[in-house]
């Protein structure tokens, strides 16, 4: 059985791990644009060098997985063609290409590992009394303007977004800007609409009018997918994301499974929390199939959310299974341990496979 995985994040290497462990004659190849295994929950600390978020690719593989370096073109009729002309057949697929972002002009997207590189370059550069704009208000932007105020207290560090925290229950949001304020981050409730230059600096234009000057200029939000999908005529729904069945199975090629953030699974969030089970489960769904079984439905329920507020701070907001949240959360020192946890985790389950998850709710 060739099996190909496209992508090499949370989704694609616990697939190709798992389905190694569970069918070891299988003949799995994976496909990624670059040598390394990206921690995109590391990448603010990337930006800020408190940390790293790449792992050479080869030692996050079970031995007898091949990996390849390169961008896949299209997916066609059981064969994916790369971008340098290269094709590969495959009998099944794991299509795990993730999310990416479209930043604004002028800005750096800190989601990607080329953005968090170029930011982090970027940082080196400036000088004491300058100014950085994080905009996005969601947990990724909060988390990159954190690291830094922590990480360069002679910068002015601004995070920008139309609203802060909004996936967080009331007390849980007035934690986080409790927290940014601690740390001397400027919070704008505003939305961006442009960013211009102005000799050598970049500046923010707000929809309410007012205007300042930012040295560096950084993008947090994640809201695209890659093309291939679209590309290789595979189902999308309106997002771009692949609609799969129950078993995470493109409905119009059965062949191919979408998980992680490039799968339309409906309730699901952009995160590791949600690709390493989507992942784990697609690949027992082959395993089955392979030993002539049938594939059972996905089922994933929520636990909460964490993120962190620099080294020393964070926050873990609980929530239900279908991901509402509770007004319970913890916060402080044990919640920044929590959360370093919580990236241990993900990291371990995708390179051993060893992965658990609660259900859906009913």
């Amino acid at each position: 059985m060739r099996v190909v995985v496209v992508g090499a994040g949370y989704a694609g290497t616990i697939a190709a791990n798992r389905l190694a462990k569970k069918v070891p004659d299988a003949g799995i190849t994976v496909i990624n644009p670059r040598p390394d295994f990206v921690e995109r929950v590391r990448l603010h600390e990337q930006i800020a060098g408190t940390g790293q978020a790449a792992t050479p690719l080869a030692s996050m593989l079970r031995a007898g997985i091949t990996s390849r370096v390169g961008t896949v073109d299209t997916i066609g009729d059981g064969r994916v063609t790369l971008e340098d002309g290269a094709s590969l057949g495959f009998d099944y697929l794991f299509l795990a290409v993730g999310s990416t972002a479209v930043p604004m002009a002028g800005t750096v997207p800190v989601g990607t590992w080329e953005g968090a590189e170029q930011a982090r370059a970027g940082l080196a550069e400036l000088s004491a009394g300058d100014a950085v704009t994080v905009i996005g208000g969601g947990l990724t932007g909060i988390e990159t303007a954190s690291e830094l105020a922590g990480a360069r207290p002679d910068l002015h560090v601004r995070l920008v977004g139309s609203s802060i925290a909004a996936s967080l229950s009331p007390g849980a949001r007035q934690r986080v800007c409790a927290g940014l304020e601690r740390l001397g981050v400027e919070v704008v409730e505003d939305m961006v609409v442009e960013v211009g230059s102005r000799r050598g600096d970049r500046v923010v234009r707000l929809r309410s009018g007012a205007k300042f000057v930012s040295s560096l200029t950084l993008w947090a939000i994640l809201a695209s997918i890659p093309g291939l999908a679209a590309r290789s005529g595979l189902e999308m729904n309106s997002e771009g994301r692949v609609r799969v069945d129950e078993f995470l199975r493109s409905v119009n090629d059965a062949r191919i499974f979408a998980v992680g953030d490039c799968a339309a699974v409906s309730g699901a969030r952009l995160c590791c929390a949600t690709a390493s089970p989507q992942g784990a489960h697609a690949a027992d769904n082959l395993a089955r199939i392979a030993q002539g079984r049938k594939p059972e439905p996905y089922s994933m329920g929520y636990a909460g959310q964490a993120l962190s507020l620099g080294r020393k701070d964070g926050l873990v907001q609980a929530s239900r299974r279908d991901d509402t949240v509770r007004r319970l959360y913890i916060a402080g020192r044990a919640a920044a341990v929590a959360k370093e946890g919580v990236s241990r985790y993900a990291k371990y389950g995708a390179r051993t496979a060893n992965y658990a998850w609660i259900p859906g709710a009913k």
